[in-house]
């Protein structure tokens, strides 16, 4: 009998020459950078060769031959075409999955150009003694972002500032920023899934809680509980009490749905008519001192504000006042404030309350309106012949009072501030266009 041929199994490890980068750094470099650590981590070792150096060095060089030492250009080198784009793809997309496409459509370099952008703010603010303002801005950038460039996970911009700051920041820095916090927190998750750590500093600092959408003033109309039909011992009128209780069910929710325009045309006639019965005595307007004045620095048309409108703290407002005046010329000015608004945020900015201004029909001249001299500063500003308390801030938001009330608030042929012909007042006098701006609007 023949015997059976024997099979020989060999191992062999090849090693590839086809790397399409080396990668040259020093211990102390990728040990102290998370980003090129997470770049190390998730490229192929037969696209990226790393030669790790115990002199400080940071340099890459292309199989074309191309050397790069520029830190940002490296990591967006890697990341994109360097590396032909396999770091801008599932499962990674640090550069947001834009680098294959930024050919095809403007977004697309758009986006590039912005995770540039973050990464260049965050190398200039490595020198900076204090980064409040740098904070503020990230802050205000991810309120209505989820990461700093468009993009469904972190990119190479995102964890270049979030390691900035959470390492040039203290906990109680960064206690005030609700939107950097989750953000940090998603970034940090993210990291350390290549078991990669940023500095713990958001151990100290809750959690923001969930957002709220119910405060308990608005008007709600809860569904009635429909009950279901009661059963009986025999089978064949169970299913058809169950059938006539679903029929008359459906006719019930026809009934409803039918009903339901009538209804809403009538809570709004509720509504206009309640407004219709506030006047301006409903309005807190109050004589004011602007105490400081800067740019807003994301707004081109807006100042920031503080103003001492008479209580114990200057409130923080911002006026859409810069094509019309000069910081200098609002410094220490006497204006009229509404001051019975919410406080809102305006391009990030939290402002509570209104400058109020004079303006023409297309508001191309704005005048503040202007207390009399001897005005106090906190004195509230009445009308004629009209009394009453200002209404709380809920309620002018809920039942758009203001809305309501301004379209009657005007200057006369003299520049001065009337509500329907009633002229206003303050223990010195009325309340003016500071140039005096005949039949104008006044908000």
């Amino acid at each position: 009998a023949e015997c059976p041929p024997k099979i020989y199994r060999y191992t062999m490890k090849v090693a590839s020459a086809a790397a399409l980068a080396t990668l040259t750094v020093s211990v102390q470099e990728i040990n102290a950078d998370p980003l090129l650590q997470l770049i190390v981590k998730v490229a192929s070792p037969l696209q990226l060769t790393v030669t790790k150096s115990k002199k400080a060095t940071l340099s890459l060089e292309l199989v074309s031959g191309t050397r790069l030492a520029q830190r940002n250009a490296i990591v967006r080198c890697l990341c994109g075409m360097g590396l032909h784009n396999a770091l801008d793809g599932y499962p990674n997309a640090l550069l947001g999955g834009h680098s294959a496409v930024v050919h095809s459509s403007p977004s697309h370099g758009i986006a590039i150009a912005s995770i540039t952008s973050w990464m260049s703010v965050a190398d200039h603010s490595k020198t900076e003694s204090s980064l409040d303002s740098l904070l503020k801005q990230v802050d205000s950038h991810l309120e209505t972002r989820a990461f700093l460039t468009p993009s469904a996970s972190m990119t190479v911009a995102d964890v270049d500032m979030a390691a900035l700051l959470l390492k040039k920041c203290s906990a109680d820095e960064l206690r005030g920023y609700a939107n950097v916090q989750r953000w940090l927190r998603v970034v940090s998750a993210g990291l350390s899934k290549h078991d990669i750590k940023l500095p713990d500093k958001l151990t100290a600092v809750p959690a923001p809680g969930a957002p709220v959408f119910f405060y308990g003033t608005e008007e709600v109309e809860m569904p009635k509980k429909r009950q279901a039909p009661q059963g009986n011992a025999n089978k064949g009128k169970q299913a058809n009490a169950g059938n006539q209780g679903q029929n008359q069910g459906q006719k019930q929710a026809q009934k409803q749905k039918q009903k339901q325009p009538q209804q809403n045309q009538k809570k709004k006639q509720q509504q206009q008519q309640q407004a219709a019965t506030f006047d301006v005595s409903a309005l807190d307007i109050r004589v004011a001192k602007i105490v400081k004045v800067w740019a807003h620095p994301d707004a081109e048309k807006l100042f920031c504000e503080e103003i001492d409108v008479g209580e114990e703290k200057p409130r923080q407002i911002a006026s859409g006042l810069r094509p019309f005046y000069k910081d200098e010329e609002l410094l220490n000015r006497r204006v009229i404030v509404l001051c019975n608004l919410k406080s809102r945020k305006l391009v990030g900015f939290p402002s509570h309350g209104m400058v109020m201004c004079a303006s023409n029909a297309d508001h191309t001249k704005v005048e503040c309106m202007e207390p009399p001299a001897n005005a106090k500063i906190g004195e509230r500003v009445e009308f004629e012949g009209i009394s009453g308390d200002p209404e709380p801030e809920n309620k002018v938001a809920k039942k758009k009072i203001f809305e309501s009330v301004a379209p009657d608030l005007k200057t006369n042929a003299e520049g001065v501030c009337v509500w329907k012909g009633a002229m206003s007042k303050t223990s010195d006098g009325p309340i003016k266009a500071s140039k005096g701006m005949p039949d104008a609007k006044v908000a």
